[in-house]
This record gives structure tokens, sequence and C-alpha cells, in this order.
């Protein structure tokens, strides 16, 4: 009995000991398995920071080349060069990077429905409304949507809290599932459009492309001698039933290949056939570009980076304004 006992203590204190294996190998696999994942994130983590740095990069020396640019012809920006969304290659040490230069100010202005650089008093922009207006019916948005669209963007950024006729103001976003408020100064993104009442999300993905955000209240800067012809809307919005999109699109493609070399010898062909511009439109139309958009990707060891920049080139040296990116694996 005695041996029999003995017996049974030496398989349970066994049996004891391989638990205690199995629990230890259980524990040496998490700790192995979480070391790995330590491991892969620090260096995702490297190479993140590693790609960034190399968009940063990019994104400085395409500052340098639009300074370029600019100074070489202070009174006139055009297409020359093919600088104009050209893919640019950049040397990178393990990596490589891609930068795309365009026109930044070849787009409607959001903030330019109101009027005031300071923020404590922006005033609505009758002008600035009805451009707006007038670019979302060329792109086939209907006219009582364009209409709200546009008078509830101007309410969202003046700061007064009376609404416009088809506009809102606060008492409309309360009553929303989620209630908000209007944020009463300059959009710092476009993307902040989609907050605004009455662009859906359906408008939203429409105008978009055609839209930005500067850090001003001037009309739209568009310039004549980079606007595309598949730009046209934005030409045409400025003379709202005064010029097809059809017609924009045609004045474009008869651009000089130099360029224009003044705001009369650009408008004197609508002239001719009896189509004048408002003072404020006529001054809106511009031979140069003041704002320069930077479209940089950088791909290191499998991890992406994609950013872009705003550059202000009005003075010298040009500057850079405004950066946002985002990254994967």
């Amino acid at each position: 009995m005695a041996d029999r006992g003995k017996a049974g203590e030496r398989g349970a204190a066994l049996l004891t000991v391989l638990l205690l294996v199995a629990v230890m190998a259980v524990v040496a696999s998490t700790a192995l398995e979480r070391l790995a994942l330590a491991t892969r994130m620090t260096g995702n983590g490297g190479a993140i920071d590693q790609a960034r740095a190399f968009a940063d990069a990019g994104t400085e020396i395409a500052r340098l080349r639009i300074g370029d640019l600019v100074a070489a012809n202070p009174g006139k920006t055009t297409l020359a060069g093919n600088w104009m969304g050209t893919p640019q290659a950049i040397p990178m040490p393990g990596g490589t990077a891609i930068a795309r230069v365009t026109d930044g100010g070849n787009c409607f202005n959001l903030n330019s429905v109101v009027a005031g650089e300071n923020e404590a008093n922006l005033k609505v922009r009758p002008v600035g409304v009805s451009q707006f207006q007038a670019l979302l019916q060329a792109l086939g948005i209907d006219a009582r949507q364009a209409q709200v669209a546009a008078a509830s963007l101007a309410d969202w950024i003046d700061t007064d809290s009376v609404p416009q006729p088809g506009g809102a103001e606060d008492e409309t976003y309360a009553r929303a599932p989620r209630p908000y408020r209007t944020s009463n100064r300059f959009m710092v993104d476009a993307s902040e459009l989609r907050a605004v009442n009455g662009v859906t999300p359906a408008i939203y993905d429409v105008v978009r492309p055609w839209v930005c955000a500067l850090p001003t209240a001037d009309l739209s800067p568009i310039n004549i001698n980079t606007l595309l012809p598949d730009q046209a809307p934005l030409f045409a919005m400025m003379l709202q039933g005064q010029l097809s999109v059809a017609q924009a699109r045609q004045l474009l493609a008869q651009r000089p290949a130099e360029g224009y070399g003044s705001t009369v010898q650009f408008w004197a062909p609508l002239a001719s056939q009896g189509i004048s511009p408002l003072e404020e439109v006529g001054q809106q139309v511009k031979l140069t570009t003041g704002f320069f958009r930077v479209d940089v990707s950088v791909n290191v060891g499998g991890t992406e980076v994609v950013e872009w920049a705003l550059i202000d080139a009005r003075q010298s040296p040009a500057k850079l304004i405004r950066r946002s990116g985002s990254s994967g694996a």
C-alpha cells in the first residue's frame, strides 16, 4: 500500500510538473509573439517616420522649385515647362518619392462666400455665394439644392446668427441627431463642407474636386494662363448666365501658347460679344498663380506615405502654409 501511495504521489508530482511546463510554454510563446509584434511595430514605426521625413523633404524641394518658377517670370505664370501635374521623381535612399505640383488657386475658394480678413467680423459676400451656386449648377446640381447649399455655406462661415433665405444657422444644426453649431470662422480644409446644411454626400462627391479652402476671403484667384479647358466650370461660374461651360471650354482651348500678357487681352474676345464681368469679377481673374498645391507620395520598404501641402507664393520666398497626409503599410 505504501508503494502504491508513493507511486500516486510521484504521478501527481509529474502531472504538476507537466502542467507547469505547459503553462510556461504558453507564457513563453505569448511573450515571444508579443516581442515579435513589438519588433514589427517598431520597424513599421521607424519606416513610417523615415517615409514622412522623405515626404517633408520632397515638399521642401517642391517649394524651392516653385520659388524658382515664380521668380523666372514674376508677371505671368503659364504652363511653360510642363510643370503642371507632371510626376517628378525625387531620389531618396532606400525608397522612391514622386511629387506633383498643380495650381492651388484654380478652384472655388469656399471662404470667398464672406468678406473680411478679421474672423471676428465676417459678412456674407453675395457675389461669392452666387458663384458657388453657379458652380454647383454647372456641375449638374439642381438649382434649388445649389441655392440652399450656397446660402448655408455663407451662414456657416459668417459671424452673425441670422440665416439667409434658404440658409441655416445654429437652430438648424441643433435639430440634427447629433447637434452641433456653425463654425463662424474660415474653413481650414475643404472636407469641412460635409458639415454644411444642404451638402449631401452626393453633392460633396461631385463638388470636392472643384473646391478648396484658401487662407483668405478673396474671390477665387483664377489664373487664366493655367486654367485647363477641363476646368471650364470654374470660369463659367464667374459669368453666370453670360457664358456656358462649353463656351468657356472653347475660350480656354484657344489660349495663346505663351499665355495672356494682360487681362485686357483676355477679356477682349468676350467684350466683342457684349460679355463683360462685374468689376469685382474682372479683378478676380489673374495672370499669375499665388497658391500652389504639392502632392507627394513616398514608398520606403513597402511603407507608403501620401502628403499634400499648400504653398503660398504671393511673396518671396514661397512658404508652406498647410500640410496634411496619411500613411500605410
